[in-house]
């Protein structure tokens, strides 16, 4: 299991630890980062301490738009 922890910042509350992604999930991340584009989000959705969804949104530049540029991958 890959263990992420983010540095401690002086200034807010500590937050629970960050250690319930395996490497099959930092995989499936990675993949949906590479999968929005040059626009988009990848939420995390956790249920009950654990990783449950991952939810992509892509979004487009409407001053680069040109007709059938929404159907093709990037």
């Amino acid at each position: 299991m890959a263990v992420i922890s983010p540095e401690p910042d002086s200034t807010s509350p500590r937050a629970p630890e960050f250690n319930m992604l395996n490497t099959h999930q930092i995989e499936m991340i990675q993949e949906a980062l590479r999968s929005v584009g040059e626009y988009g989000e990848v939420r995390l959705v956790v249920e009950k301490g654990r990783l449950r969804f991952l939810i992509t949104q892509k979004s487009f530049d409407t001053l680069k738009w040109r007709p059938g540029s929404l159907d093709q991958n990037p």
